[in-house]
């Protein structure tokens, strides 16, 4: 099954910016995210919605899709 979020450090790399710009970003809540235990997780569509982009989650034989509007 394909991951559905990404953690701060990889959506830290997926926005080009710093892990450390990420966090704040996170706690300011610029960046919609939910926490499961200690860790803080960031929805792939919360960061394509970020970017104007849609994301379509993949069925278990599909890689996933990033569309610009």
């Amino acid at each position: 099954m394909a991951r559905l979020t990404y953690s701060v450090s990889e959506a830290a790399e997926a926005l080009g910016v710093a892990k450390s710009s990420a966090y704040e970003a996170v706690h300011r809540g610029d960046i919609p995210s939910i926490r499961v235990g200690g860790r803080i997780l960031i929805p792939k569509v919360a960061i394509a919605e970020l970017l104007g982009m849609k994301w379509t989650a993949p069925s278990p034989d599909e890689a996933e899709t990033w569309e610009t509007p």
